[in-house]
């Protein structure tokens, strides 16, 4: 199992003979560089031709120099764990997670236990693995994001999904508090996304050599300086919902790295929930949509704006009293 350093080296090749594809070119000049490593350095502006980013079929010429940065890798064992699982759905070619906030989806450096994919293991130990090494994984969510999430349970069933979410046929929706009174209530942000070149672990909006986004969105509620959004992305970009909504100047509340980063409302995380998942099962093709309601942390955030004279829970009990479930209508 492999994760990513923040540390890179570089690679200096230079075009002798003109007519190849770049992602092409590599492959065959750094053969220990498997296609689909190739591809998501390309993906990930890691590859530049005379200092510009360029698609996997950008044709090179004569003299062109090419530069990759690739991120040193280095070895993260994979150990089952028992640790608890919310199973909303399960069948013999796949299992849908309801993951709670706070959950990380699989190991890499500083994450080595604890993941969900340590948890799957212990319960399911012949998931099948692809050439990014996580077991069963067809789709992620962040740490902080709560909600539905596909888990793969043989390799046909594996397939089967990756090429639902990559022709766009699963229907993802979340919920998502945002700063700010968005208008108009309805809206299609396009904007294509790729990493921030000032900071690596960032995405960012992308004018030119970013990868197509599309994300649709209604507001659901106006809740003061606050709105709740029913938000659906038509692609899967990494952190596409949260940096799309950033760029309208509405970032998601509690996002401290595209948003503010002072904690509001009194929830130590991001108000983003990925509520309702709809696909078709890999064997019989029969159409379902699964729901996960908002967790207790945002419903209660929720209600505490509907109704502002509403205390928390932790209030409650530094004050001694017995704390009292509220149910969001």
């Amino acid at each position: 199992m492999f994760g990513e350093r923040d540390m890179e080296r570089t690679l200096l090749l230079k075009v002798t003979e003109p007519g190849h594809r770049v992602d092409r070119y590599v492959a065959e000049r750094v053969p220990y560089l498997s296609r689909s490593r190739i591809k998501q350095l390309i993906m990930d502006r890691l590859v530049t031709v005379n200092g510009q980013v360029v698609k996997a079929s950008h044709r090179l010429e004569k003299g062109d120099r090419v530069l990759l940065r690739m991120p040193e890798v280095e070895e993260v064992g994979l150990v089952p764990q028992g640790l608890p699982l919310s199973i909303v759905y399960e069948d013999q070619d796949l299992l849908v997670v309801d993951k709670p906030a706070g959950l990380v989806v699989h190991p890499a450096p500083g994450h080595r236990g604890g993941t969900l994919v340590n948890a799957l293991l212990a319960r399911y130990p012949d998931l099948p693995i692809d050439e990014s090494k996580r077991p069963g994984i067809v789709h992620r969510l962040d740490k902080d994001t709560s909600g539905l999430l596909i888990v793969a349970k043989n390799e046909d069933a594996r397939q089967k999904l990756q090429q639902q979410f990559k022709e766009s046929r699963v229907r993802k929706v979340y919920i998502a508090l945002v700063e700010g009174r968005v208008e108009p209530e309805r809206g299609v942000i396009e904007a294509p996304l790729g990493r921030d070149p000032r900071n690596r672990k960032r995405m960012a909006v992308i004018p030119h050599g970013g990868r197509e986004a599309r994300t649709e969105y209604r507001v659901l509620e106006q809740l003061g300086d606050q709105s709740l959004l029913e938000v659906r992305p038509q692609t899967g970009r990494t952190h596409q919902v949260r940096v799309h909504l950033a760029f309208i100047g509405h970032p998601v509340v509690g996002d401290a790295t595209y948003g503010y980063r002072k904690q509001r409302l009194g929830v130590a995380r991001q108000f983003l929930h990925a509520h309702r998942l709809g696909f078709r099962l890999p064997s019989s093709e029969q159409e379902i949509e699964l729901v996960s309601e908002l967790p207790a942390d945002l419903a209660g955030s929720l209600a505490r704006l509907r109704e502002p004279t509403l205390i928390s829970a932790d209030e409650w009990q530094s004050e001694g009293s017995e704390s009292e479930e509220v149910t969001c209508p």
